[in-house]
């Protein structure tokens, strides 16, 4: 029997094994970085051992540490939790070498399937050879052939971009899963993304437990899950199980594993196989009601799972919140969580609480909320709603464009949900939400009552000019502003002469109360030192009556769109270089992501602060393009 578990990772898939844990009376075991000593994992578990570092290749990477780092806590197993060394069998041999329990597949079915290429031969499937790909195969995927979660992916649409792409490809599957290989497939377009979960034990029985549609995502990394997958036809449901329990069968596979599939007209089309844990695993437990990481113990442990799978109920849908900014190429944002609250009735798998810190390290994922109901239709409604009632205070986050992406008419009627989704819809979908305008007035008369509660005042007999205050709103495409102009009155409360239209009702530091067409709302409101203001879901930024001139930067300057890691400056790039707009000049790595920065317009590089190895927050200069003078029309 286990008795003491280490979870070599970290995170929201950390605490999750150990809540399980707790359930069942293991103690836990936690490792963790420089960059994570004060994390959510470190503090629930009830040992920890430090992994000197910060970069994953040399902390969560680092298999014989993590070994060690077990041996010395007395751990008898180990869970690999998904990433990092989740499926790397010498890792899992390692594990097993020193005499502990490895929860997950034998190392020789890791390294059929684990591999993507090797799993592709094994079906039969060949990979495309870079060497010989022509115009006519394109758009083709570069792929890296460990790991998974978006990275190491590329789609290649133009044939000279290739070799570029194939390098940063392999350059970024290295720093996230210490495995540089990549390979190269035809690019399905706009596909369903649907995969089967898997349970094996070691005496010959296999669970296929339905199917999960994973086709909202951005960068190649899923967004919203669900199970079961909507809207297969029973004949293709029923060939996807077929394969996933043939190709596990073939491998000799025991424990947790998913296959994943592309379903274009009709037909699937074989991804690989994940020999792990999925993050997106909570829909099928909510859908089946099991425990999968118990499962995954109790097959360890050389149980036997009952000959007939559990039967499913109702539907489950999970959305993954991230610190990104959707609106802005999906930059990932840092910052304190200032504030971190979810309704109830909502399962909840995070690594982050209020107070935590999201660095630049890893992953921007905050967390996973997901909801059951009976039906596809009540889940979506249920979890858009607590999506919205959700406090999330701190660094910019996804949770609108979740909101809106969950009432899509595409989403909710499974009209056209394919991997496509977003490349169709996102500026429809980051368009700054209504009622914009009401937050800042909301904002604007909170702050005016702290004021007056701190250093009293009010009306005046004489009455004086309005008080103005402008918020800006950094949702969308755009940095939309809103400017409030608000008077005491005698009786002490306010008026508000812009936007017009609006009484007030009530106004308290943290709470206003405001009339608008005869409605009243309440808004709940929540301000910062730094300026920033969270009024519901909004989250404003108190503008300065004047500007610093220290602000301002040359035309053309280019700024760190987030902070991260220079990895890679454009060969041979130097000052004085005539550019063309578009061109690579760096790339940024910020949260296992390369960012490629490119030069805004044509024009001269006159200034260049990056170089490898450099880290920069967010804002930082990067480098100056002089923009070339367009000579005026002759008459």
């Amino acid at each position: 029997m286990i008795s003491r578990l280490l979870v070599a990772n970290r995170g929201e898939i950390a605490c999750r094994v150990f809540r399980t844990c707790r359930d069942l009376g293991v103690s836990t075991v936690a490792v963790y970085s420089d960059a994570d000593a004060g994390a959510l994992h470190v503090r629930e578990a009830d040992a920890a051992v430090r992994l000197p570092g910060a970069a994953p290749s040399e902390t969560y990477l680092r298999g014989d540490l993590i070994v060690k780092a077990a041996l010395a806590a007395g751990a008898d197993a180990v869970h690999p939790g998904y990433g990092f060394l989740s499926e790397n069998a010498g890792f899992a041999r390692a594990v097993i070498d020193a005499g502990l329990v490895w929860i997950g597949p034998p190392p020789a079915a890791i390294e059929a399937m684990a591999s993507k290429t090797r799993a592709k031969e094994l079906l039969g499937i060949a990979p495309l050879d870079p060497a010989g790909v022509t115009e006519a195969d394109l758009p083709v995927l570069v792929k890296a052939a460990a790991g998974g979660g978006g990275r190491g992916m590329r789609v290649v649409r133009e044939l000279a971009s290739l070799e570029e792409e194939l390098e940063s490809a392999s350059a970024e599957a290295a720093s996230a899963f210490g495995d540089s290989e990549v390979f190269v497939e035809p690019y399905v377009e706009d596909g369903r993304h649907v995969e089967v979960q898997l349970l094996c034990d070691a005496h010959g029985t296999v669970w296929a437990l339905g199917t999960r549609d994973c086709s909202l995502q951005r960068r190649h990394q899923k967004v919203i899950e669900e199970a079961p997958a909507p809207g297969l036809p029973a004949a293709l449901e029923a060939s996807l199980l077929d394969t996933a329990v043939r190709a596990a069968k073939a491998v000799g596979y025991v424990g947790a594993g998913t296959v994943e599939f592309l379903v274009a007209d009709g037909r699937a089309h074989f991804l690989e196989m994940n020999t792990r844990l999925q993050v997106e695993h909570p829909v099928t437990e909510e859908v089946y009601g099991v425990d999968l990481v118990a499962l995954q113990l109790s097959v360890a442990e050389g149980g036997k799972l009952p000959p007939e799978t559990p039967a499913p109920r109702g539907h489950a849908i999970e959305a993954r919140l991230y610190a990104e900014d959707p609106a802005r190429g999906w930059a990932p944002q840092t910052g304190a969580l200032r504030l971190f609250d979810v309704p109830e009735g909502v399962r909840l798998d995070t690594g982050y609480a209020s107070g935590d810190a999201i660095g630049v390290h890893y992953d921007p994922m905050i967390a996973k909320l997901t909801v059951h109901a009976a039906t596809r239709a009540e889940a979506v409604r249920k979890l858009a709603r607590a999506l919205e009632r959700a406090r999330i205070h701190g660094p910019v986050t996804n949770r609108d464009l979740l909101v809106a992406s969950l009432r899509h008419p595409e989403y909710t009627t499974v009209e056209a949900l394919d991997t496509g989704f977003y490349d169709r819809n996102l500026t429809a979908l980051t368009t700054a939400p209504g009622g914009g305008d009401l937050a800042a007035v909301a904002a604007a008369l909170a702050a005016a009552s702290a004021r007056r509660g701190r250093f009293g005042g009010g009306w005046r007999n004489l009455r004086s000019q309005d008080e103005t205050r402008t918020y800006g709103d950094p949702y969308g495409n755009h940095q939309e502003d809103h400017e409030v102009r608000y008077r005491p009155t005698r009786d002490g409360g306010y008026e508000v002469t812009a936007p017009e239209g609006v009484r007030v009702v009530a106004a308290a530091p943290d709470r206003v109360s405001l009339e608008t067409a005869g409605v009243v709302r309440h808004f709940d409101v929540t301000a910062y030192e730094d300026g920033t203001v969270h009024v519901g879901g909004h989250r404003l930024t108190a503008r300065p009556r004047f500007t610093d001139p220290r602000e301002q930067t040359a035309p053309g300057s280019l700024l760190a769109p987030m902070p991260g890691t220079v990895v890679r400056v454009a060969d041979g790039l130097a000052v004085g270089d005539r550019v063309t707009a578009g061109q690579p000049l760096l790339w940024l790595e910020a949260m296992k992501m390369e960012h490629r920065v490119t030069a805004p317009a044509s024009g001269t590089l006159t200034a260049l602060h990056a170089a490898p190895g450099r880290q920069v927050e967010v804002g930082a200069l990067l480098a100056v393009v002089q923009t070339e003078e367009r000579p005026e029309a002759q008459s």
